[in-house]
């Protein structure tokens, strides 16, 4: 089993992903528009509701859906024609050895977003940092595990 976060944005996916795939080493694998899916007159049978001519001409050239793998993790997304807002009440959380990396990584997610901790060593781990970036989305970055005393 894999747990894989689906992040929602109100028109900015496209730029967030080309962001986490230069800031997170990823790739970026499938990356699909509103205008290239099929009508949905009514909705179909999974709940999906049609988009209204104004949806469909304001959001034609966003992201359906796009996925990003960084080395066997997946992070899908899409940009929300319902505009549900903000994400609220999570948080990603990177766990990688190198504290080094950690801190590069660290420093390209918060570029341009705000840290709500700086990266530094904790009794936890000799690399810890908390930011949102500037598209809103939370982030740890957690490198360097301390042994147990």
């Amino acid at each position: 089993m894999k747990i894989q976060p689906y992040l929602f944005f109100n028109g900015t996916c496209e730029e967030a992903f080309r962001f986490y795939e230069m800031a997170l080493g990823g790739k970026i694998n499938e990356l699909h528009r509103f205008k290239d899916m099929p009508p949905q007159e009514g909705g179909d049978d999974k709940g999906c509701a049609p988009m209204t001519p104004e949806q469909q001409a304001a959001f034609g050239e966003k992201i359906m859906h796009v996925n990003l793998t960084v080395g066997d993790q997946m992070i899908m997304g899409s940009d929300n024609p319902q505009d549900e807002g903000a994400i609220r009440g999570v948080t990603i959380s990177i766990g990688i050895e190198d504290v080094e990396k950690g801190r590069t990584i660290f420093e390209a997610l918060s570029k341009g977003g705000e840290v709500t901790m700086p990266y530094q060593p904790t009794f936890w781990a000799n690399g810890f940092g908390m930011c949102t970036d500037k598209f809103g989305v939370p982030w740890m970055v957690n490198a360097g595990d301390k042994p147990s005393p």
